[in-house]
């Protein structure tokens, strides 16, 4: 133990421990640039100088007149830009919320999903499509499944507590694991008992932005903001928190409370971000760790970059899924998965021997 905490320091004391300029610089180039592949590409096409001009069109007091037509115009103000915007969300929500919860857990494996969002939001969204009124999923299937995923952490909380003695982050875990089994048994009863909603049902938990519009992006925003907001501030005590638990409480920090406002700030925003966009894997592994070993181990790095670049990911990969078998769409969460699955194992291989 002695000689990993050594090496740690010896690490850090050589990494950067905020984002530098060069780093910075270039994760707003790669969100501006993923943002601008997301409103140019597409079936239709519409030059960047027609769309700057429709932008200056809806200022008010500007004497500009848009060059698009109402089609053309429609497609990128209400087609493309909320499932960009929103894909910007979704992406840096999932990528600071596996970074958060690697920093917490003291596993570099963890993910956004670790205490059942995934089953609980799955379970939600089975209920909302198999027993919910016809025409009711624009409104009914996000409310089913963020609820359906804040009751499985709340109730990863209370089996975890119910164990006694100190809630460590291993018992956590087991209990997330537990009810995450137990719901996920419940959601294919569901499913087995309403075998007509079963393309719906795999589609949604595939994850995609194809349905995204600007009342999905002012759903969900609020909640991304705050969650994210909450755990940018914790950045610096994330880094207390990987030295280990009596290290934290020697400096003074409650570890106790500190474990429970991050985890339900990770998990509230996750929660928000796959009611609308169904569950999306590997982004929240996938872009901290590439930030981990590109530019330093410190979370006050890794949770900054992360939210960008995890948003540019996902833009990103929802402009191939929508292109590569055009005019059909893949689900985004294959996209992810094709790229995040080979890292994963690379990831599994370089941590097998890390304490």
């Amino acid at each position: 133990m002695t000689n990993t905490v050594e090496e740690r320091a010896a690490v850090e004391l050589v990494a950067p421990r905020r984002v530098t300029p060069p780093w910075a610089i270039g994760a707003v180039a790669a969100l501006v640039g993923a943002f601008l592949a997301g409103v140019l590409v597409g079936p239709v096409d519409i030059g960047i100088g027609d769309i700057a001009r429709s932008a200056l069109a809806r200022v008010p007091f500007l004497d500009y007149e848009t060059p698009l037509s109402p089609a053309e115009d429609a497609i990128v103000w209400e087609l493309r830009l909320p499932r960009v915007a929103l894909g910007a969300l979704v992406g840096a929500m999932l990528a600071v919320a596996g970074a958060s919860y690697q920093g917490v857990f003291r596993n570099p494996l963890a993910d956004p999903y670790l205490l059942g969002v995934a089953a609980g939001a799955g379970l939600g969204a089975t209920i909302a499509i198999s027993y919910g009124p016809i025409g009711a999923d624009g409104f009914l299937l996000p409310l089913a499944a963020f609820v359906g995923a804040t009751v499985a952490v709340i109730g990863a909380y209370v089996v975890g507590r119910s164990l006694g003695g100190e809630r460590t982050t291993a018992t956590l875990i087991l209990a997330g694991v537990t009810v995450a089994a137990f719901l996920t048994a419940m959601q294919t009863f569901v499913q087995q008992q309403n075998a007509d909603t079963l393309d719906e049902v795999y589609a949604w938990l595939l994850g995609g932005l194809s349905t995204a519009g600007w009342r999905e992006v002012g759903l969900v925003a609020p909640y991304v903001l705050l969650s994210s907001l909450l755990l940018l501030l914790h950045r610096r005590t994330l880094d207390v928190l990987a030295v280990g638990d009596d290290e934290a409480r020697s400096l003074g920090l409650d570890v106790t409370r500190l474990r429970l406002v991050l985890v339900g700030a990770a998990t509230l925003g996750t929660a928000a971000a796959v009611s609308v966009s169904g569950l999306i894997g590997f982004v929240g592994i996938v872009v901290p760790h590439i930030v981990r070993l590109a530019v330093s181990p410190s979370f006050r790095v890794i949770l900054p970059l992360s939210t960008a670049l995890g948003a540019a990911f996902l833009v990103l990969a929802d402009v191939f899924a929508r292109t590569a078998l055009a005019p059909a769409e893949l689900p985004i969460g294959v996209v992810t998965a094709f790229v995040g699955a080979p890292f994963f194992a690379v990831v599994l291989r370089t941590t097998r021997n890390v304490p």
